[in-house]
């Protein structure tokens, strides 16, 4: 009966590997050095969680994701072709005295409105690294 049982829950979890192995939880932004979800309803019950590693598996134990940021850093970022990557268009920048931010409209799964426009990716340039973030960027950096 226990031979029965285990095999049962064996066969449960290969499955469920599986699944996941077929169509894994997919993050939007590759190769990032640490990662951070934003969870919640609305932007004023958002939390921020961090990780550092494993960062589709992360965002698969979370169930109110409304945003990712990744973190780069500014030595290796190349604007262009990250745009380029995500068939980003650039809305509006705004120049800041320690940072620039790029709003842009791109091919990525999460969207607010801002200043009557569409933005789904902010990005923010500073000397010490770079933040790129789906929708937006929240809390500070």
């Amino acid at each position: 009966m226990r031979i029965f049982k285990l095999l049962g829950l064996l066969v449960i979890s290969t499955a469920v590997a599986a699944v996941c192995a077929i169509s894994p939880i997919k993050i939007c932004f590759a190769e990032a050095e640490s990662y951070t979800f934003f969870c919640g309803g609305s932007s004023a019950d958002c939390r921020e969680v961090h990780v550092s590693a494993n960062f589709s598996l992360n965002k698969a134990l979370l169930n109110d994701v409304c945003g990712e940021c990744a973190s780069y850093s500014a030595v290796n970022f190349d604007l262009e072709q990250f745009l380029a990557e995500y068939s980003a268009e650039i809305i509006f920048v705004e120049s800041l005295s320690d940072s620039v931010n790029y709003y842009c409209s791109a091919d990525l799964p999460y969207s607010v409105r801002l200043y009557g426009q569409e933005i789904n990716l902010h990005i923010c340039v500073k000397q010490c690294g770079v933040l790129a973030a789906s929708p937006i960027i929240f809390g500070g950096y």
